[in-house]
């Protein structure tokens, strides 16, 4: 969509735009994985922080040269909050993705290859589950499997699985046939290695795109969740719990509170849908290829 909108109004030609998005979209997501990296040597934080920095006299204090992005309520430094909260989220897409990746794609694989009643029970289970609104399936997710990091990226995996497993399916069943794998079949190739060595290459390839658009997704997802109060503890500096915390303070004027955390958000979401963009034209041959 950002590609159309600014074709249209700009006139850039989309195969140089959307290179340039997804070169941009690059950069950004490796400063996020950099500011992760660091932030623990930053602020001395461990995997769950509570960015605490002993500031309770200085409550909802703005912006300054010694607080960039001012404190909140509980005196927490702001910047320090956000910049752990890219770590946070950076965490758990990168966990919740990974296990839609191991639970989704074999699925497929062995969904679009068998066929028979085994398509059919995985392609029901499948489709109810990806008829519920994602959000409210998110949500009883997190809310069955109560609070943590772990629990969080479970519950944004069952979302996405069904998306890696329909992919998968269709271009296993389309892959499978073709005349290379009749061959293998009929000189005796066994399911296991037909798979391995000539559906995955061929079906991974579509993967990428539907990865890096629902990385985007999740990060907003996350933030609903922490927005709701499910999902990660209070104590950690999750984007969205920090925007719940800061809806209260908003009508009274303390700004920062809200919009540093919520520009990350934008930020991270945004470069990833630029990435996303730039491999579906990539793949889609729109792109010429290095």
């Amino acid at each position: 969509m950002a590609t159309l909108w600014l074709q249209r109004f700009w006139g850039w030609r989309p195969r140089t735009l959307s290179a340039r998005l997804a070169r941009v979209g690059v950069w950004v997501l490796l400063l996020y994985v950099l500011i992760a990296l660091i932030s623990p040597l930053l602020f001395g934080i461990g995997l769950l922080p509570d960015v605490n920095t002993g500031l309770e006299n200085e409550i909802n204090a703005p912006p300054s040269l010694e607080h960039w992005c001012g404190t909140n309520r509980l005196g927490q430094d702001v910047c320090a909050r956000t910049i752990a909260g890219a770590g946070v989220a950076l965490k758990v897409v990168v966990l919740a993705l990974t296990l839609a990746l191991i639970v989704g794609v074999p699925l497929g694989m062995l969904s679009g290859y068998f066929g028979g009643p085994v398509d059919r029970a995985l392609v029901l289970l499948m489709d109810t589950v990806y008829s519920l609104p994602v959000v409210l399936l998110a949500v009883v997710m997190a809310f069955l499997l109560g609070q943590g990091l772990l629990n969080a990226a479970a519950a944004l995996c069952v979302v996405y699985v069904p998306q890696y497993f329909r992919v998968v399916r269709n271009q296993t069943a389309s892959v499978k046939a073709e005349l290379f794998v009749e061959a293998a079949q009929s000189l005796g190739a066994g399911p296991v290695w037909i798979m391995r060595k000539y559906l995955f290459r061929n079906v991974i390839t579509s993967v990428p795109v539907v990865l890096t658009m629902n990385a985007a997704d999740s990060v907003l997802m996350l933030g609903s969740l922490g927005f709701l109060g499910l999902g990660l503890p209070a104590v950690v500096p999750e984007w969205g719990a920090e925007l719940k915390q800061a809806l209260t303070a908003l009508p009274t004027g303390i700004w920062w509170t809200a919009l540093y955390p919520g520009l990350a958000m934008f930020i991270l979401v945004l470069a990833l849908s630029f990435i996303g963009e730039g491999l579906d034209a990539w793949v889609s041959g729109d792109e010429a290829r290095p």
